[in-house]
């Protein structure tokens, strides 16, 4: 079983900026795709980014260009640097992870972000 803890939530100015961390430990079996998630109450859980082993990015538009997915592999670290935020990125934001580009079942608990306007 892998478990996921983020960190960095906290509450921040509008166009100001935050750093969350998600570290995975608990199995041998290498970490491959790492995720973030976020959610608000009464809402389905919204895809953020995405970076996989090698490397790569995904970013859903609402964040582009203000949010950075980043990993250090050799710690199965994760992190979403985010930047320029805006009050309806106020959620709770969830670290997701995965044995495989394709499949990511572990979750961590979720981080509270709270932008004030």
């Amino acid at each position: 079983q892998v478990q996921l803890v983020e960190s960095g939530g906290g509450l921040v100015q509008f166009g100001g900026s935050l750093r969350l961390s998600c570290a995975a430990s608990g199995n041998n079996f290498p970490i491959n795709a790492m995720a973030w998630y976020r959610q608000t109450p009464g809402k389905q859980r919204e895809w953020v980014a995405t970076i996989t082993s090698a490397g790569r990015t995904n970013y859903a538009g609402s964040v582009k260009g203000r949010f950075t997915i980043s990993r250090e592999n050799g710690k199965n670290t994760v992190y979403l640097q985010m930047d320029s935020l805006k009050p309806e990125d106020t959620a709770r934001y969830y670290c997701n992870a995965g044995h495989s580009d394709t499949y990511l079942p572990y979750w961590g608990q979720g981080t509270q972000i709270t932008v004030s306007s």
